[in-house]
């Protein structure tokens, strides 16, 4: 017998099958993890298939040396999901393979948690009245019965425990323990649904793909919840996803008081011990609802019943880094692969999802009211530069600044957004216009006031703060645009005795920052949080009557033709935090730019008037959902190298266009906009077409571009960032 077996290298001359003997008396299973042979080297490989006869000289070929488990840790499901990642993203097979493991797992830096616990044997003598410290030990398990090892080494000391157990007076027992994650405990409350709520239970009833429309505070949560207990009542599983700044302590704890010890999570902020041991009990069928973010749509769940996005237009659920796939794509194929339902739910859906909705192709489910029946906070859009013709150069309008007032003087709570951290975006010399950029990427470094340090948000390098220009040697250093840090500075000196909490990347990058910093802002009567897109989404605080957004053109002049989009969004979002109780809550949003047309569908909420606009602006100019852009970005650290073999493949994807210039809308190769990430060089190719022949077009060019290249390539179809 021979196994086809996938090397667990990330190297494109491995990326394919290799047969090994399967020993005598070895019994293998599909997607099991096993020690191979590979040259004068001993790899890890996962058995991808089983085969009576080989394709080659089998003389020629090694056995398998040794099983890793004695279980397959690849499921079938898995498996189908690796080739047609493979297929269709073209990705490696090792780098489909790895996404369905923990980490820690696969280079063996994680096993089960082994706890020793002591008790009393049954007969036994107790220890001479001079081992005072044993008669102790002794009196204490009879008190309680059983203790872990470690509890009564720190009590009484390990050489006396050590002692009991070598005179066989306490026996030693090993029980594998899980590592629990941390969640706020919540009481499980089951809430009366609305008639909008029933309704959309109802309308989603069948296996397949619907797009859930509901306002922020429409009650999207509940409706996901009911549908889950549903699936579970019928024996089936839940696949539960929200993006990773939406994964707050309440939605966790909301999801672990209402399924208990079925919940298992799956987020950034686990220790590789946790992410383990939750990757344990789903595979194993002890968790029937995964909860997670991005990553957990590779959770090794058999049976779905359903499978939920929530907050579906969120562009972390597009993974930005080798290897690139976007969660929607997975999602389709899991809920083909089970068929289950699959819900996409969203006050501000991506323009793509709305449109298929429109055409037929998902089924639109509609939820236009608050559950409390309130209307939606009001939004006023205020003209900062008619704010500084009146002599007003702070950071805050006049309106918001009464606004503010009244909220701390109410002892009630605001929120005020800015989608930018650190103090200032850049320092740049006033004298010879020098800007300080990081020495590994080609970007401008931020100043963190805090820490009085220049921070690079790409590669994370730090330099010393610019006292004097190291060009001229002026002192004359200018702050460029605000962030989180200068805000709260401000909060400050306006309101010197009410809490200020910041929540961005710098603070919560401990574990469980989040909750810590959510948990002190819930209790702080009055209380201004400030913070990036992370206070935008799972919030709800129904003190808070107030949010500002500081800084609402940050979004829109990118150059990126889904910047109206995302800014439409962003809006939306963080207005849905104000008023989520009994009061209805205010919104003040500055703009140097307030006839834009994004503010005004904005303002009144209307989704559906701004798709319109943007789809057929869209639609004329030929961008997606109406065309198909892919971008091939090559990355090394010889910019030589890099510039000739993307110029190589441009050639190549010309002679393609010549072949098919109908479909063509637009070829182009320059460098990256960030031209130099962590010292290696950018290049890339950009191309749209129309969407008739797009498929069979993407394969021709995915072909045309060589794969024994030196650089290293990424190929992205319709990218969340251009940059």
């Amino acid at each position: 017998m021979f196994a086809k077996i996938i090397i667990d290298q990330d190297a494109k001359a491995l990326d394919r099958e290799f047969e090994y003997i399967i020993p005598e008396g070895m019994q293998v299973l599909v997607g099991e993890r096993v020690l191979v042979p590979f040259g004068p080297r001993i790899l890890q490989g996962f058995i991808v298939g089983i085969t009576e006869k080989s394709e080659f000289d089998a003389s020629k070929l090694k056995p398998i040396k040794e099983k890793i488990e004695d279980f397959a840790v690849i499921k079938p499901e898995m498996l189908s999901l690796m080739f047609h990642m493979a297929d269709k993203l073209h990705l490696k097979l090792a780098s489909c393979l790895r996404m369905f493991l923990p980490s820690e797992m696969r280079t063996d830096k994680i096993k089960e948690l082994v706890v020793h616990f002591c008790r009393l044997a049954e007969n036994f003598e107790m220890p001479s009245a001079k081992a005072k410290k044993q008669i102790e030990v002794v009196e204490f398990l009879k008190q309680n019965g059983r203790e872990k090892r470690s509890v009564l080494a720190e009590k009484f000391g390990a050489s006396a425990v050590a002692a009991l157990i070598q005179k066989g007076v306490v026996i030693l027992e090993a029980e594998q323990v899980d590592r629990v994650p941390e969640f706020d405990v919540l009481k499980s409350e089951k809430k009366q649904l609305t008639a909008l709520q029933q309704r959309a239970i109802e309308e989603i009833s069948e296996n397949k793909t619907y797009l859930l429309h509901g306002v922020t505070g429409s009650g999207k949560t509940e409706v996901y919840m009911n549908l889950i207990e549903r699936e579970l009542g019928k024996g089936k599983t839940a696949l539960m996803l929200v993006p990773e700044i939406s994964l707050t302590p309440q939605v966790l704890a909301n999801f672990k008081a209402r399924f208990g010890e079925q919940v298992a999570l799956i987020h950034s902020g686990l220790s590789a011990g946790e992410r383990f041991d939750e990757w344990r009990r789903i595979f194993f069928g002890q968790a029937r609802v995964v909860v997670g973010a991005r990553s957990a749509i590779f959770a090794p769940i058999e049976n779905l019943g359903i499978i939920i996005i929530d907050e579906e237009h969120e562009q972390s659920y597009v993974s930005e880094s080798n290897p690139r796939y976007d969660t929607h794509d997975i999602a389709a194929f899991r809920r083909s692969y089970n068929n289950c339902a699959l819900v996409l739910g969203s006050a501000t859906p991506q323009l793509e999802s709305y449109a298929k909705a429109i055409d037929g192709e998902y089924q639109l489910v509609e939820m236009p009211v608050r559950v409390n029946g309130l209307e939606m906070p009001k939004i006023t859009v205020i003209d900062m530069l008619m704010e500084m013709r009146h002599g007003n150069n702070n950071i805050f309008s006049i309106p918001l600044m009464v606004e503010l007032k009244e909220i701390v003087k109410a002892k009630k709570q605001a929120m005020i957004f800015i989608n930018r951290r650190g103090f200032s975006s850049f320092q740049r010399c006033r004298n010879c216009g020098y800007v300080a950029k990081c020495s590994d990427c080609d970007v401008s470094l931020v100043y963190h006031r805090f820490e009085n340090r220049l921070k690079c948000h790409y590669c994370g390098k730090r330099f010393h703060a610019l006292d004097v220009c190291p060009s001229c040697g002026s002192s004359d250093i200018k702050q460029g645009a605000i962030g989180t840090e200068r805000v709260v500075e401000e909060l400050h000196k306006m309101f010197p005795d009410v809490p200020v909490f910041r929540m961005d990347n710098d603070t919560t990058s401990v574990k469980n920052g989040h909750r810590k910093i959510l948990n002190e802002f819930r209790s702080a009567k009055p209380g201004i949080l400030v913070g990036t897109q992370m206070i935008a989404k799972g919030h709800d605080f129904e003190d808070v009557l107030l949010v500002g957004i500081v800084d609402a053109d940050q979004s829109l002049f990118q150059s990126d033709y889904r910047s109206i989009e995302r800014t439409f969004q962003l809006i939306t979002q963080v207005a849905g935090r104000a008023g989520r109780s009994a009061n209805q809550g205010k919104v003040f949003l500055q703009t140097y730019s307030p006839r834009h047309y994004v503010y005004r569908f904005a303002a009144n909420y209307d989704y559906k008037g701004f798709f319109k606009r943007e789809a057929n602006l869209r639609k004329v100019t030929k961008f997606p959902p109406y065309a198909r852009i892919v971008r091939i970005l090559f990355s090394h650290e010889d910019e030589k190298v890099v510039a000739q073999e993307c110029k190589e493949c441009y050639e190549k994807i010309k002679e393609i266009k010549e072949k098919n210039a109908e479909d063509f809308v637009y070829l182009d190769v320059m460098k990256a906009p960030v031209n130099k990430i962590k010292n290696k060089f950018r290049y890339q190719i950009l191309m749209r077409f129309t969407l008739e022949n797009a498929d069979a077009l993407e394969k021709q060019i995915y072909d045309s571009v060589d794969k024994k290249a030196k650089s290293s390539i990424f190929f992205e179809i319709n990218p969340n960032n251009l940059s």
